[in-house]
């Protein structure tokens, strides 16, 4: 009976033991991997700290190759149109082709250049009926130069159709400020009475006067003078009638202006801000049309030699 207990108690003592060694097992083990695992995350942080956020969202929007390279295009094609609308044409005057003859202010081809030409021009202008003898001559595609006087371009309106004039692609010329006879003027009112209105009209327009006429076509050697130092051309004109009575009609004006025997090859034509004026001037261009004459674009008269007797 004794051997029996102490078998029993000795087996007991072993089991016992087992256990105990299994479970500081257990706990080594479980140690070891609560070890390995902060271990782990103490790699992970310490990588995480050497990469900048500003990189991983870099990393994670970055563009692909092809749309940085079509991006570029985009802005180089957006800074070539750019520097397309920069760039103003610039168009070169034409050469010129005529003169005016000093003596009797016909005017005179050079070279090759059509004889069979007319000049138009219309003295006194703005009064009242300039801008729309520049609508009929524009529809009717031809140009005229508007001699102007100062005395219409007092106020804002008259200036302002002065400059839609100009703009419709009419050259601008100076017939004075007051349309006072030179002759009776010192140099000096001479003078004021020529070059100021060059400055008043490229103070509306931008562009001083290529031309020149003097009131009644009476002229002065200091004005012609003047004249070729401010850069124009002095005219006076070869054949006109709308100041005279019997020609202040529309239709009558219209038949001489295209049948008189003072036209021919390069006349120089002259008529006047008047409603009668206004009213036969698309009758008279067609008229010179039809007997072949071309109406001259004022820009091809040169300045070589460019003068007007005094008389």
């Amino acid at each position: 009976m004794k051997k029996w207990i102490l078998s029993a108690s000795l087996l007991l003592l072993l089991v016992a033991c087992g256990q105990n060694g299994q479970v500081e097992n257990n706990e080594q083990e479980t140690s070891a991997s609560e070890n390995q695992t902060e271990e782990n995350d103490s790699v992970v942080e310490e990588e995480e700290k050497d990469v900048p956020a500003s990189k991983t969202e870099d990393m994670s929007e970055e563009p692909a190759e092809d749309e940085v390279v079509n991006s570029d295009e985009g802005e180089n094609e957006e800074e070539q149109e750019s520097d397309n609308e920069d760039q103003v044409e610039v168009t070169s005057p034409p050469e010129p082709q005529y003169i005016v003859n000093p003596t009797t202010s016909a005017i005179e081809p050079s070279d090759d250049a059509n004889s069979e030409v007319v000049l138009l021009t219309i003295d006194d202008a703005p009064d009242r009926y300039a801008l729309e003898m520049a609508t009929v001559l524009k529809e009717l595609g031809v140009k005229a130069i508007f001699f102007v006087n100062g005395h219409f371009l007092e106020t804002d309106e008259e200036q302002q159709v002065l400059k839609n004039i100009y703009e419709m692609g009419f050259p601008i010329g100076n017939h004075t400020m007051t349309h006072k006879s030179l002759r009776q003027l010192t140099e000096e009112e001479q003078y004021e009475e020529i070059v100021l209105l060059s400055d008043r009209v490229e103070e509306i327009t931008g562009e001083r006067p290529r031309f020149f006429r003097a009131p009644f076509g009476t002229n002065t050697d200091y004005a012609i003078e003047l004249v070729k130092q401010e850069g124009m051309i002095p005219m006076n004109w070869t054949y006109g009638y709308d100041w005279e009575t019997e020609y202040m009609d529309a239709d009558a004006l219209a038949d001489i202006m295209v049948n008189t025997e003072y036209l021919n090859s390069g006349a120089n034509l002259l008529m006047h801000d008047r409603e009668w004026t206004k009213d036969a001037l698309a009758d008279i261009v067609k008229g010179l049309q039809e007997k072949g004459y071309e109406i001259l674009d004022p820009e091809l008269i040169g300045t070589e030699d460019a003068s007007v007797e005094t008389e």
